[in-house]
């Protein structure tokens, strides 16, 4: 019978026989497949339902007549992003803070760790490491309190400028808006550069060390090693890293960022994430706030394919 299923229709039986082989993967790997399933059902429940309220940018909706009856009027949310003057500074505000983010935050997570890898003492290696991950761990609700108790202006920093300098007059850190961006710069490094080493060293690892020894025997110092050795060696994992942290060039952390605004810096740090929130939550514009949702990530997509792009005509990798 499968002789004639064959000779009529090959395609067929081609067909049947692949599935007949995956259903006989799959259960031969049913306990394999099981243990996949929670992390499956996470990604379903978590991150691909929710794409069903895409529709909202599509419609001018309202609570009151759900989702089905609200009105749909195309991209004329999409439209107001470029029409308000508010929205225009806001995407400004955060791409600044996202390239002073890339600019400053995106190398220290490298440097730290070419500086461990210098590390001989293995002791002293791990104890470093241990030290520089603690941070990460800390909420940022922890870190903007301790940077808020130690720059207020009854802080510790404006005591020792009293004290060292004889200031009669405090510094308003925290009010003044030209140390917002630099705050934020800065907490970033503190806090996620230690953690991002984990990647760098595990790059560094497999670097051979055949390649030291031959620079040591040509004459070559630490710092020549390290620039013609180490750097390019994780060359291909830094582009990597930075092409996806430009699909994040829109995110620049909305916790961090809505905890230390106030009414002296919101011009310079009302970013998409905390616009998203006031428009959306605090003033029930779910809409637009959602289009503007929308926006960010397309904007992400299209700069990570970009960067893959170029990645790869200079001959590296890319992400895929």
């Amino acid at each position: 019978m499968e002789t004639v299923i064959s000779e009529v229709n090959p395609s067929a039986a081609a067909k049947k026989s692949a599935w007949k082989q995956i259903r006989t993967r799959m259960w031969r790997d049913r306990y394999l497949y099981l243990l996949l399933l929670p992390g499956l059902l996470y990604f379903i429940v978590y991150r691909y339902l929710p794409m069903l309220g895409i529709s909202l940018a599509f419609k001018e909706y309202s609570p009151f007549r759900g989702f089905a009856e609200s009105p749909w009027v195309g991209f004329a949310n999409f439209a107001r992003i470029f029409e308000s003057p508010e929205v225009i500074q806001v995407i400004w505000n955060t791409l600044t803070i996202s390239f002073l983010q890339i600019g400053f935050a995106f190398p220290a997570p490298i440097i730290l760790a070419i500086m461990l890898n210098e590390v001989a003492n293995p002791l002293l290696k791990r104890g470093l490491q241990s030290i520089v991950y603690m941070p990460h761990f800390l909420s940022w609700v922890v870190v903007v309190g301790i940077v808020t108790i130690f720059f207020r202006n009854e802080g510790l920093i404006n005591d020792v400028l009293r004290e060292l300098f004889g200031l009669q007059q405090t510094i308003p850190f925290l009010t003044e808006p030209d140390y917002f961006r630099a705050f934020l710069v800065l907490e970033v490094i503190w806090k996620e550069a230690g953690w991002g080493t984990i990647i760098f060293l595990a790059a560094l690892a497999g670097v051979n060390p055949a390649l030291y020894e031959a620079a040591v025997m040509d004459g070559a110092g630490r710092f020549r090693q390290i620039w013609h050795i180490t750097l390019p060696a994780i060359r291909s994992t830094i582009i990597i890293m930075l092409i996806i942290r430009l699909g994040d060039v829109l995110e620049v952390g909305f916790e961090q960022v809505f905890l230390q605004l106030n009414a002296f810096n919101m011009h310079i740090g009302n970013t998409l994430d905390t616009f998203v929130y006031y428009k959306g939550i605090q003033q029930s514009d779910y809409s637009f706030s959602t289009a503007v949702g929308v926006f960010k990530g397309l904007v992400g997509l299209v700069l990570v394919m970009a960067a893959n792009k170029l990645s790869k005509r200079f001959g590296e990798q890319g992400v895929y």
